[in-house]
């Protein structure tokens, strides 16, 4: 005698409840529910479904996590998933001796949820003996729900994904906007002074920053720096170290104290995990004299003459990681009439070429010394070409700056 759950009445009445779950499902889909929602309308789902007694739903979440469980023996939201169940690729009874010793063992069967050729989930299901008996259970009905569920959790995570990653262009695009204000409008290009930038950005926007500041018409102030970090953090620093640098040059402020504040300002925005490697220095036509501190950047080449080369190191360590500076050396250069400062970011001397081997100093003070007396714009450009062929098809592995002042009298 068939029994009443068995009948084509019964079968035909769990089909059309089936049906309205789908719907249901769908619905709150559309209405926007969250995906912890989703998830409570999916366990309640199968719960009340007679042919299911127990559920661990295992979903790729960056990594493989259990997201909805009941009935079972074991909490599977503190089980990793078997690297083995990562194998399966279709609906697979769970009698094979391989899960047996394993949580996994009090479950019948699996069924992988795919969206294209991607597997994003797995439905551990437990099937009650009446269920087994009398062929209650319901395969396609619970892989629809499981995949319509997972998918839409899925597109709500690209959603997300895609607002997150508008979100940071438009972050990039102001971040580019204020770098863009950082620089000098208008550098000297005369007889007596001439000062040239060159700048290629890593990426949109980049940690690297120079500036020339006349002090009246007696002394000026020429810095290039690097900021650790990128995009929007970065450019709120740099933005904010150029403009204490400026009000500190205009106040007249001594070079070693600008360096002082400049530190304590950027210790205080940062609060110490971020910092900023610089070089200044304050040329006085006058006295004939160049002041400097290096605050941890590589150091610039000093050319006074067609051979005589000298590296400005002294100085200090980089900005923003002490409260107080370890050690603060200033160091002056007098009787300095016809001069040539070249200084550079970590990024152009860092470049590798196909064979693994660095630019480093070395190669660009000789191609400078090569070059000592080319007109210094030419001078950057080509540079500038040297190292994009050195490299060859190796690409750029920092932002690059370059930063020339050469004072004739």
């Amino acid at each position: 005698m068939q029994s009443k759950q068995n009948s084509p009445e019964a079968k035909l009445q769990m089909k059309d409840l089936q049906l309205n779950s789908l719907f249901e499902t769908i619905r709150s889909i559309n209405d926007n529910a969250s995906e912890e929602n989703l998830y409570k309308i999916y366990r309640f789902t199968l719960y009340s479904n007679q042919s299911i007694d127990k559920l661990a739903l295992y979903v790729d979440d960056q990594d493989w996590y259990c997201k909805s469980s009941f009935g079972t023996k074991n909490k599977y939201q503190e089980i990793s998933l078997l690297e083995k169940v990562k194998q399966i690729k279709e609906i697979t009874v769970l009698k094979d001796k391989v899960f047996e010793d394993t949580p996994f063992e009090e479950f019948d069967l699996v069924i992988p949820v795919r969206h294209k050729e991607t597997i994003l989930a797995y439905a551990f299901i437990g099937v009650p003996a009446k269920a087994k008996t009398e062929g209650l259970l319901d395969i396609d009905f619970i892989e629809a729900l499981t995949n319509i569920i997972i998918v839409a959790i899925e597109n709500k995570k690209l959603a997300r994904k895609e607002q997150q990653q508008e979100a940071f262009k438009r972050q990039l695009e102001i971040a580019k906007d204020v770098q863009s204000l950082l620089f000098p409008k208008k550098l000297p290009y005369n007889d007596n002074l001439k000062i040239v930038a060159s700048y290629l950005p890593h990426h949109s926007v980049g940690g690297d920053y120079y500036d020339f500041i006349e002090k009246g018409t007696e002394k000026f102030l020429v810095c290039i720096a690097d900021v650790s970090g990128k995009g929007v953090p970065a450019a709120i620093m740099m933005s904010n170290f150029q403009a204490a640098l400026r009000v500190l040059v205009r106040k007249n402020t001594e070079l070693k104290n600008i360096v002082e504040e400049l530190n304590a300002l950027i210790l205080q925005n940062s609060g110490g995990e971020n910092f900023i490697t610089a070089f200044f220095a304050e040329y006085h036509y006058a006295q004939k004299s160049l002041t400097y501190i290096n605050a941890g950047h590589n150091p610039p080449f000093l050319f006074t003459s067609d051979t005589q080369k000298h590296f400005l190191e002294e100085g200090t360590t980089i900005l923003g990681g002490f409260e107080t500076l370890p050690f603060l050396n200033i160091c002056t250069i007098n009787k300095l009439e016809n001069f040539l400062l070249f200084c550079f970011t970590d990024g152009f001397i860092e470049t590798y070429n196909e064979k693994g081997e660095e630019f480093g100093v070395d190669q660009l003070s000789d191609f400078i010394v090569k070059h000592r007396n080319m007109d210094q714009r030419e001078l950057h450009s080509r540079l500038i070409k040297h190292l994009y062929h050195f490299k060859g098809k190796n690409m750029y592995i920092d932002d690059i700056t370059l930063l020339s002042c050469s004072v004739r009298h």
